[in-house]
This record gives C-alpha cells, sequence and structure tokens, in this order.
C-alpha cells in the first residue's frame, strides 16, 4: 500500500511522542521536555498568518521553549513567512521508506541483533556516546508498539537503535553504532532486525529518519533499498536562552 505523507508523519508522531500535545485552531503545539526538536516543533493545522504565528510563539515560551517549527514539504508558504521574519533553517530531513518484506529476504546471523524492552544499560551507555541522553530515553518510553534492538560485533556490543510501529508503518530511530564498529555490517542486521519485529506487529512498510548531511546513513539506507518519501526541515529562534530546547 502506498503511504500519504499525512501517514508518515502521523507514524512519526505515533512513534516518536512528544510528552504533551497542545491543539489549537492553526497549530499542534508539541512539549519536547529536553527531547529534541522533534518533539518540540510546531505544525501548521491549516493556513497560518503573522498573527497566528506570533500566538504560537508566545505559546511555545509559555512552554519554556524557544519557537521552533517543523516546516513538511508542503508547507512553502509557512516556510516564506517564517523566512521573511528572521528564522534560521535547521537540519533538513528525509523520511525514507521500504517494503518491509525486502529487509526480510534474508535471516539475521544468531546473535547479531536482536530485539529487547526494556533497554539495558550497555543500549543506553552506547546512545549516550551518540549524544542521545535521558530525556530522549524518555521519548521512547512513551511510545505505544516499541521495541529496542541490541547489535553484537566480534562478540561485543556494537549498536542499538529503537523501532516503534504505527498502524502498516515501522519506524526506527536512534540508529547508533560505536565507533570501532563502523562499516562491518552493524547497522544493516540492525535494520534487518528491526524489519523482522515489523513484520510481526503486522506492519508493511518501514521507514526511517536521516538528515541530509547524513551522507553516510543515507547511503546505508539507499542501499538496502530505502527510496525518499518526504522530507521536512526546521525553522529556529531564540526565545528563551536555554540550551536543552530545539
Amino acid at each position: 500500500m502506498s503511504l500519504t505523507r499525512a501517514q508518515l508523519f502521523a507514524a512519526v508522531d505515533a512513534t516518536w511522542p512528544a510528552a504533551r500535545y497542545v491543539e489549537t485552531a492553526h497549530w499542534v503545539l508539541r512539549d519536547g521536555q529536553g527531547g529534541g526538536k522533534r518533539v518540540s516543533a510546531a505544525t501548521p493545522r491549516a493556513g497560518v498568518s503573522d498573527p497566528d504565528i506570533e500566538a504560537a510563539e508566545g505559546a511555545m515560551k509559555q512552554l519554556g521553549q524557544d519557537a521552533l517549527f517543523m516546516v513538511r514539504d508542503a508547507d512553502d508558504t509557512l516556510d516564506a513567512a517564517l523566512d521573511a521574519r528572521g528564522y534560521d533553517l535547521v537540519d533538513p530531513v528525509v523520511i525514507l521508506t521500504s517494503p518491509v518484506a525486502a529487509l526480510t529476504d534474508k535471516p539475521v546471523p544468531r546473535l547479531a541483533a536482536f530485539t529487547i524492552w526494556e533497554p539495558l544499560a550497555i543500549m543506553a551507555e552506547i546512545w549516550a556516546k551518540g549524544g542521545i541522553g535521558p530525556a530522549r530515553l524518555e521519548v521512547m518510553a512513551r511510545a505505544k508498539v516499541k521495541t529496542a534492538i541490541l547489535a553484537r560485533n566480534n562478540q561485543r556490543p556494537a549498536g542499538t537503535a529503537f523501532v516503534a510501529a504505527h498502524g502498516s508503518v515501522a519506524m526506527v530511530h536512534a540508529v547508533e553504532v560505536l565507533p570501532e564498529h563502523r562499516r562491518q555490517g552493524v547497522a544493516e542486521w540492525i535494520m534487518r532486525e528491526a524489519a523482522f519485529w515489523a513484520h510481526a506487529q503486522q506492519a508493511d512498510t518501514m521507514a526511517v529518519l536521516c538528515t541530509k548531511e547524513n551522507t553516510a546513513a543515507l547511503a546505508l539506507y539507499s542501499g538496502l533499498g530505502f527510496e525518499a518519501a518526504a522530507q521536512y526541515h526546521y525553522r529556529y529562534k531564540t526565545l528563551t536562552g536555554d540550551p536543552r530546547h530545539g
């Protein structure tokens, strides 16, 4: 089944959820509680004007967050308005998808990767080395249908990831491989293990998010057959000066 962009972005929210959502006539506002841009950004529900943007700025400031908007690939008018207001463009992201069946065509070698929830301490340590700390672990805990993956290489812990399902989509987040184990197939086995888990959840589409500047990861996903399905970026302006937000 071909997914719409709306379905993909709904999966982004469900598999990497904010602590709280505040819906107004024009916006979905997210209370991120330090969990990063994706769970702190506002997205439009309808056409917006400058007063609507100002209202969103005020609401985000009340949440103790800087002004941060996720601008999806159909939000050109909003993008232009934020640009005119002096917002910086940051972190262009592509959403890539692949049929689950394309990643379950060969078995994962025994002990190369396996699913586990809750994450082990070693998994939290690997994530921490990649900048994925407690606030993002809290994001993972909020997802409803989820697991984590621990990968091993040369009989040692080598990488980890988080995967959650929403409807027919299983989305992989927070893929982290230790530097000494990179370019040895670890990330591929993580993605394939995620696909076997997704199949068990009756999902038929795998999805992953990747910043456009991460060319190594994009090459990995392309090699596994993933294709770009949607994209977004952020528009950011400092309101609070609090480095935890955004």
